[in-house]
């Protein structure tokens, strides 16, 4: 009230008392009209009735004045009122139309997100599907040979498969620097990450190559222990044999891993067609035709490992990259490597110590139990792999939105929120086709009943640990794309120490192979967990522009 009293001139309590400008108006013979209104300074309840604002200017009308000019003007400053607040309506009610097309747009643009993820994705899990792909054929052909080679695959894959991530930052350090340069459009850089990178596989597989040769049995013996000693001949054949593909392997890793960070999965994925192709006949030809078993099982598998490396190299090739230029690092090279590895060589090294772990437990546990646990952890693996794209997505697509040109934050938490969406659905979906398998046609891996039996009592801890996988894998993969490796190394390796403190109590309280199973699952749900809170934070690499610039300059410091 005290605002409009300032603006109306409000009645005095002398009523023959008028205002100055009532005087003005009398002594040049001319009408004055009151001061304009304004209204951009009042909400439209500073205007409740029409009666009020006359009550203001009648006071103020001199002898040569008609009231009827005051009407008309409280007429136009009313009609102005309305207008306004007509106006108002029109915008509020534009703005809500804005708001609508905006939600819509940004479900749009979360659907093509999600399109464009499951374009990438959908030949990408071919990549990560070869690998268990061809340990799982060995153990469908070889367990309907002999029990005792199919408990020989457990400490054999391990030595081989689970050995090889070791070598996994090789893997995330070339898809994360490739990725990360193109995304500041240098090709130049992206072309001598590639050729420093293959140099540092290629040295890698020689030294496994090595270590096979000379420390393998030595390995066997010291996993297996005494009592399963019968089993160490046939896992050291397994073991020597397939050894001979390491530098092919790793090579080949360095090459898939920089065509993904370039968003091609086309063309690693034909390459792992052929060498799936190749694996399947072979095991077919020389296990089941020809009775080579566990090292003809071994024989298929290096070769089209070997096959894989070639094709991935020329597919590299292919998009004018020299994938035969090998440089050798130099200190501020291995600096910048060793920035991401070192991290990421402690997360892989927690995750596949826990897992051989497990298969360490369980192979103190006797023939029958090892051998069930080999077709569950294979079946297991073979399911798991569907969420890797998902990881790797996230590091192929994120880079360009917490540091390249297009940086753009909120874009970022979309792609987070369809990859945790899609990774949710395919860990369900999972959940039941991996479980139905074992638990339905469990002769297709063996036909020893103790066998099956040791089999069914895990399937409850099988489908819980590997429901929530793909949606970890996705939140992973974006920690490593954001470089929060720190975190990411940190949170890993206090869920592998206190899952392998639930291990050692479940083992030595006779809860037999289902409670090894379900510390896994509780070493699956903890990562899941520290790794959404980490990314939900207002001060993580989602949310916070301090976060990403302090990344951006140790970035430009390596």
């Amino acid at each position: 009230m005290m605002q409009a009293r300032t603006i109306f001139y409000p009645p005095l309590q002398n009523p023959n008392l008028k205002p100055l400008s009532c005087y003005f108006s009398t002594f040049l013979n001319k009408p004055q009209p009151p001061p304009p209104l304004t209204l951009p300074r009042f909400h439209i309840s500073h205007f409740p009735c029409k009666n009020r604002l006359n009550c203001f200017i009648r006071n103020c009308i001199a002898p040569a004045q008609d009231p009827s000019y005051f009407s008309s003007e409280i007429t136009e400053q009313n009609g102005g009122v309305e207008n306004i607040i007509s106006s108002n309506s029109m915008f509020n009610q534009e703005h809500e139309e804005v708001e609508e097309d905006e939600k819509r747009l940004e479900n749009q643009s979360l659907w093509s997100q999600m399109n464009e993820i499951i374009r990438f994705t959908g030949p990408a899990t071919g990549l990560w599907i070869s690998g268990p792909l061809m340990s799982l054929i060995d153990t469908a052909v070889i367990g309907q040979r002999s029990s005792i080679e199919l408990a020989a695959l457990g400490p054999g894959t391990v030595l081989c498969d689970y050995m090889s991530y070791i070598f996994m930052f090789l893997s995330v350090a070339t898809s994360n620097m490739v990725a990360t340069s193109l995304a500041k459009e240098d090709n130049n850089e992206a072309q001598h990450q590639i050729s420093v990178l293959l140099f540092v596989g290629l040295a890698g597989g020689f030294f496994m190559l090595f270590f096979t040769k000379f420390f393998g049995s030595w390995a066997l013996t010291a996993f297996t222990g005494h009592h399963n000693a019968h089993i160490v001949p046939a896992a050291n054949t397994y073991i020597q044999i397939r050894g001979l593909a390491w530098p092919a392997v790793l090579v080949g890793w360095v090459a898939q891993s920089a065509s993904l960070g370039m968003k091609d999965s086309w063309g690693p994925l034909k390459a792992l067609a052929v060498a799936s192709a190749v694996n399947g006949i072979g095991d077919i030809v020389l296990c089941s035709l020809l009775g080579y078993g566990i090292a003809g099982a071994a024989w298929t598998t290096m070769v089209s490992q070997v096959v894989a490396a070639f094709m991935m190299i020329d597919s590299l090739n292919k998009k004018g990259y020299n994938a035969f230029a090998i440089s050798v690092p130099s200190s501020d090279d291995l600096l910048t490597i060793f920035g991401i590895a070192a991290p990421v060589f402690v997360m892989m090294m927690a995750k596949v110590a826990f897992y051989a772990l497990i298969i360490y437990f369980a192979t103190n546990m006797g023939t029958h139990t090892v051998a069930a646990h080999q077709v569950m952890i294979q079946t297991y693996s073979m399911c798991t792999v569907w969420g890797e794209p998902l990881s790797q997505a996230a590091q192929s697509f994120m880079p360009e939105l917490l540091y390249g040109i297009n940086k753009n934050l909120p874009k970022a938490r979309m792609l987070l929120k369809s990859l945790v969406t899609i990774g949710a659905s395919l860990g369900l979906l999972l959940g039941i086709v991996g479980t139905s398998v074992p638990w339905l046609f469990p002769n297709i891996f063996t036909p020893d009943q103790k066998v099956v039996q040791e089999m069914h009592k895990v399937l409850a801890p099988y489908y819980i640990a590997l429901a929530v996988t793909p949606a970890t894998h996705s939140l992973e993969g974006t920690l490593l794309a954001g470089r929060d490796l720190k975190f990411a190394s940190l949170s890993m390796s206090g869920c592998f120490f206190l899952g392998a403190i639930v291990l050692l109590l479940v083992s030595t309280g006779g809860y037999g192979l289902p409670g090894c199973w379900y510390a896994l699952v509780g070493f699956q749900w903890a990562r899941f967990v520290l790794a959404l809170q980490r990314l939900l934070s207002p001060h993580g690499m989602l949310y916070s522009e301090d976060f990403n610039e302090y990344k951006q300059q140790k970035l430009k410091a390596a």
